[in-house]
């Protein structure tokens, strides 16, 4: 009886260890292969059809990108009461983005932000680019990389690779340039953003992304109560175009002060059109350091802005006017939200004294950025 009684217990044992063993390899395998799902997001004026791909991590973090424009069309984290919500302005339907939008969450390129007077000279030649800003160039032109198809491939590990190659000439830019942007949703709540591009011809590259944030999940409630703190000791001035004067001025004592947590709107009003400005980051011994965090008070919703690059832009949605309307019905108003847009400085190709952002043959352009989520 006794001797039963222990081969009865091995077995029991060998069984639930084998029942362990199966449940943690798929598990394991769940989250190797988490993919994203595709739906047709709809179809451009020559009927070529645009998709959009959803990304969900363990904790039911939810990231939607299109292919039109590398788009992030929405971004769903909980608050701290676990309400899901949407935190970043977008739409529902291809139509609207196609309408035109302020570069509503797209990729940016090939440059991102302004070129002054829409001109610059790169190894003895004078290149003229498509001015889209009054005189100067702003965000790549007038059809930019947020307004083309990127060819999308679902991959392992809750990614997407977008590719795309802007061909010699496209806005003025000079050389084939082939551009990879890999987005990938972690366990973590991050959304991570990879960007990679090659040439052929020496020629200036300064790829972001455009989404615009409100963490109350409302957009509403305007952003000028979020409090904001950047890793930056210094910020670059502009004229009256918002093209970078080259001087690079101290933020202390001016409401350009975000090196500690700061309400948006307390000192808004000080600065002639609202925020939009290039930070100059502070250097860090981390390859990846935080650089910035957000966070709404009255949800609890905190964002961390992690990036390889030396800039970040921060703009607070001055130019939301109550003329778009947002896939949920929200009015999107001035300062609806706000951008905080990683990136080398504006206007660089015509200052020699910022850093370099010409990438030349058999160089390759490689820069990383984290927007990761959780509550306090």
């Amino acid at each position: 009886m006794f001797a039963n009684r222990i081969k009865i217990n091995s077995m029991l044992l060998i069984l639930l260890s084998a029942v362990m063993l199966v449940s943690a390899c798929q598990n394991k395998n769940t989250e190797v292969n988490r993919k994203a799902t595709v739906e047709e997001f709809g179809k451009m004026p020559d009927g070529t059809p645009v998709q959009l791909y959803t990304l969900e991590n363990a904790s039911g973090m939810q990231v939607s990108i299109t292919n039109y424009g590398g788009t992030v069309t929405s971004i769903v984290v909980p608050d701290k009461e676990g309400i899901m919500e949407n935190v970043v302005l977008g739409f529902d339907n291809l139509d609207d983005y196609l309408a035109g939008t302020p570069y509503f969450g797209a990729i940016i390129g090939r440059y991102g932000n302004r070129i002054g007077k829409a001109t610059f000279s790169l190894d003895g030649e004078t290149y003229e680019l498509n001015a889209n800003d009054g005189d100067n160039h702003l965000h790549g032109g007038n059809v930019g990389f947020d307004k083309v198809l990127w060819n999308a491939e679902i991959g392992d590990n809750n990614t997407i690779t977008f590719s795309y190659l802007s061909e010699d000439g496209e806005e003025g830019y000079p050389g084939n340039l082939d551009i990879t942007v890999v987005y990938t949703l972690t366990d973590a709540n991050e959304l991570k953003i990879d960007y990679e591009a090659v040439t052929d011809k020496a020629t200036p590259v300064n790829l972001t992304n455009h989404s615009y944030f409100n963490l109350s999940g409302d957009p509403e409630s305007l952003i000028l109560d979020h409090e904001l703190m950047m890793d930056a000791d210094g910020y670059t001035p502009v004229d009256a175009g918002l093209i970078p004067t080259g001087e690079i001025a101290e933020v202390e004592g001016t409401p350009f002060d975000f090196t500690e947590p700061y309400e948006i709107g307390a000192r808004i009003d000080d600065v002639e059109g609202g925020y939009d400005h290039n930070w100059v980051l502070n250097e860090s011994a981390e390859e990846m350091p935080v650089v910035a965090t957000l966070h709404d008070p009255q949800t609890g919703r905190f964002m961390e802005v992690l990036t390889t690059e030396p800039g970040l832009q921060f703009y607070s949605g001055n130019f939301l006017d109550g003329t778009l309307t947002g896939s949920d019905g929200s009015v999107y108003n001035k300062h609806a939200a706000l951008c905080l847009e990683t990136q080398h400085f504006p206007d660089s190709p015509n200052k020699p004294e910022f850093p370099s952002t010409i990438l030349n043959p058999g160089e390759t352009y490689s820069t990383s950025t984290i927007y990761r989520f959780s509550t306090k």
